[in-house]
């Protein structure tokens, strides 16, 4: 069992406690019915295997859709696709470094959370289709595949209420009844009773499957949008029990670092950094926040530390600006897990 006390600031800030797949308890484990190569490895490329109706068989171990999402649902959006006092909110929450989200607090997170994080089994049957996760509290799904319809009044839940169905080859999940109490990122993008799910899921072989998930919340987006994705399948181990502990870390939680700095400053900071040729990064000035655009970041702004010293909200890296003489911003020190790295400013 792995038992994941509640985070305090530098995990909310770092992006999280949950830092992907563990290793589980039958680590190795031969998986039954996996085609093999050669070499004793799983057949990933081999078909597809089907149900006795001639259904694709979803049953099996995936691993996460992405992590870039589970950080930041809207990753791929423009501004004008969130309303104004969804994005405040979504910014407030960053900026006070997610102390009050879910995870924080020991409570379920969302349904897009759980499709961009870790693993999850899934086990398909002739009139339902459950998911299991490898995720805080170890929650589970169910996929009525009975003909029933949605609940036309439904007791608002933390993961809605499902039913799925058959489009050729490809699995179809419709979910509504949501709370508005979940975040549908680890970021904090809110979620409202109005929020329609659609995932589509199609193996086209035996380790892949092609995963859609349309994200419908009028009172949070001006327009539905559609995340594509693939996620692969773990063959050969098994989930990991997951417990999160009571709030008795709550007291050690700092939030807001109150450091504000000028929308004319951030911008002497935007432009093109360079770490070595070939790798390059943007820094981009939007009002009074600063985003890195590259370097396997989310689109999330960075926390400021002071005028010149930057936090990511979702990795342990950490940004300082370095000016000359003349006071023109010639350098950016990257700081990581690896060291120092200096990134040299290109569009001076």
């Amino acid at each position: 069992m792995k038992v994941t006390p509640l985070p305090v600031v530098a995990a909310l800030v770092f992006g999280g406690v949950f830092c992907g797949p563990a290793d589980a308890q039958w680590l190795n484990h031969p998986t039954p019915g996996t085609p093999r190569l050669p070499d004793g490895r799983p057949n990933l490329s081999a078909p597809a295997p089907r149900t006795p109706d001639g259904k694709p068989d979803l049953t099996g171990v995936w691993r996460g859709a992405g992590p870039l999402y589970r950080f930041n649902i809207a990753q791929d959006l423009k501004p004008e696709d969130v309303h104004p006092w969804a994005e405040a909110l979504f910014l407030q929450r960053v900026r006070d470094a997610r102390k009050e989200s879910p995870l924080a607090r020991c409570l379920p997170v969302s349904v897009p959370f759980h499709d961009f994080f870790n693993l999850v089994r899934i086990v398909q049957t002739p009139a339902l289709t459950v998911m299991l996760y490898e995720s805080p509290n170890s929650p589970h799904r169910t996929i009525f595949t009975d003909g029933r319809d949605l609940p036309k009044d439904p007791n608002p839940t933390w993961l809605g209420y499902s039913i799925g169905r058959w489009d050729g080859d490809t699995f179809v999940i419709t979910t509504a009844g949501f709370n508005d109490r979940a975040w549908l990122d680890s970021a904090g993008h809110p979620q409202t009773e109005s929020l329609r799910i659609t995932e589509r899921m199609r193996r086209r072989d035996f380790g892949h499957m092609d995963f859609e998930i349309t994200i419908d919340d009028p009172k949070v987006f001006t327009r539905p949008f559609t995340i594509k994705a693939e996620r692969l399948l773990a063959a050969d181990t098994d989930l990991l029990e997951d417990v999160c502990e009571n709030e008795r870390d709550q007291q050690r939680m700092s939030g807001d670092t109150g450091v504000r700095l000028s929308p004319a400053l951030l911008a002497t900071y935007a432009g093109t950094y360079e770490l070595a040729p070939g790798r390059a990064f943007a820094i981009v000035a939007r009002g009074d926040v600063l985003y890195v655009e590259g370097l396997n970041e989310p689109k999330l702004p960075l926390l400021a530390q002071s005028d010149t010293q930057f936090m990511s909200t979702a990795t342990p890296t950490g940004f300082e600006f370095v000016r000359d003489a003349r006071g023109r911003v010639t350098y950016l020190t990257v700081r990581g897990a690896n060291g120092d790295q200096k990134a040299v400013r290109k569009d001076q």
